[in-house]
């Protein structure tokens, strides 16, 4: 059974899956944005669905918290080939629970230096993520294609443009996922790094 995070909520993957893991996925989901529209001399309004382009990144760090190297729409694959993008989604959201992005990790293959995974989604177009609904992330066992854990949080009510969804590090031999869920403003990854340094 998968665990809903709560924000700031740590888990062991070894523990939760129950064994020892050699490839996890990190599927990010989010919905079409809802958007009130006003008809013509007041007639024939309502709401309507559009897409908006989100983008998921995987950002490697060091023990020092130096970024070693990063996965996104404009890099799909580590320089180690141990992180890889499914590709940008530029379709804007889809049904609730769907993934738009998917990164995939092989555990055994990343460099012993990287300590830290930092995972994130801007708006880059810099639309604000108020009015987008079921924003998720969910790690799943690569090797089974079971769902070991998920973090599920509303976008809505907001301005900003960017979002620090999960940290997946490395503690005494065996890997952690913290959900963060914290808001920030960016339309790259590049905009988020100083948002990020309490979490490294």
């Amino acid at each position: 059974m998968a665990v809903n995070l709560q924000k700031g909520q740590r888990i062991s993957l070894e523990k939760e899956a129950g064994r020892s893991l050699n490839r996890v996925v990190m599927g990010l989901g989010w919905g079409m944005k809802q958007v009130q529209s006003r008809g013509f001399l007041g007639f024939g309004g309502g709401a309507r669905q559009e897409a908006v382009d989100l983008d998921a990144s995987c950002l490697l760090f060091d023990a020092s918290g130096n970024l070693a190297d990063t996965v996104w729409f404009r890099q799909l694959k580590s320089r180690c080939g141990s992180v890889q993008h499914s590709g940008d989604d530029r379709a804007g959201g889809g049904e609730a629970g769907a993934e738009n992005e998917r990164i995939s990790i092989d555990l055994n293959r990343l460099p012993a230096t990287v300590q830290t995974l930092i995972f994130t989604v801007n708006s880059f177009s810099g639309e604000g993520f108020a009015g987008i609904p079921s924003a998720f992330c969910r790690i799943v066992d690569g090797a089974g294609g079971g769902e070991i854990a998920r973090f599920d949080l509303s976008l809505e009510g907001g301005a900003y443009t960017g979002l620090l969804m999960t940290k997946l590090y490395r503690h005494n031999g065996d890997w952690k996922l913290q959900a963060i869920g914290e808001h920030a403003s960016g339309r790259t990854f590049h905009d988020l790094l100083p948002a990020l340094q309490p979490y490294l």
